[in-house]
């Protein structure tokens, strides 16, 4: 695979075969991230458990300290009372059955987070083969089935990310713009880590957090020395 001129010169800030320390790794992913645009900072954690099993499922949440750079525009699935604390709260769009009518024959995505009420569920529930792929689908273990939407939707627009196994044991997820700067995305990194590591399944056998990888949207990863993270 060939690659650009600035990925080739962000290679030539890494050295080869050394794995850094968080703050050093972070320090030198800003450096290498010198696209036009603000590029975003995203970590991969390969953890040491099989996706396949229930038991070792790793999902969560966290609000990261400083947001993610991004505006997130919120949904929330509700009736009544909830509905008008959801709109109170500042989410982009409001609504029940006529949302989910819209999500369906529409194929409407202008998106990124989905909150639901429990009791709005069976209903949600028709949306699965349309947002579950796409990581949409509310989940209680996500904080985004629940009665308390204006919470939820704070959160969102705080900076509340899902992280999740995907089917090679691989977490990725954003922890902010290089724009941040250094002090700023470790502070945000140390939330998610923290998170990930309290996330740890019981039946897990061996090393926990077998690599991790920084790296900005154009530029090459810069690999982490794991054994820091005690798991």
């Amino acid at each position: 695979m060939k690659h650009g001129k600035k990925y080739n010169e962000g290679v030539k800030l890494i050295e080869t075969g050394k794995f850094y320390d968080v703050d050093e790794a972070v320090a030198v992913a800003v450096k290498t991230g010198t696209a036009k645009f603000d590029e975003t900072v995203e970590i991969h954690v390969r953890l040491g458990v099989d996706s396949r099993h229930a038991d070792q499922q790793v999902r969560g949440a966290v609000v990261l300290p400083n947001g993610t750079g991004k505006k997130v525009r919120t949904l929330v699935l509700a009736k009544g009372d909830k509905a008008d604390a959801a709109k109170e709260a500042g989410s982009d769009y409001v609504g029940a059955e006529e949302l989910v009518a819209k999500i369906q024959n529409e194929n409407w995505l202008d998106f990124d987070v989905v909150i639901a009420t429990p009791d709005m569920m069976g209903v949600v529930g028709r949306l699965g083969k349309v947002l579950g792929p796409r990581g949409l689908m509310p989940t209680p273990k996500a904080g985004t089935v629940t009665p308390d939407v204006a919470r939820a939707v704070t959160e969102a627009k705080a900076g509340k990310i899902e992280y999740r196994l995907d089917k090679t044991n691989i977490i990725h997820c954003p922890i902010g713009k290089v724009s941040f700067g250094a002090e700023k995305l470790q502070e945000n990194f140390d939330a998610l880590m923290g998170a990930i590591v309290k996330a740890k399944p019981a039946a897990t056998k061996g090393q926990y957090i077998k690599s991790c990888t920084i790296a900005t949207t154009m530029g090459p990863g810069i690999k982490l020395n794991v054994s820091k993270f005690g798991a």
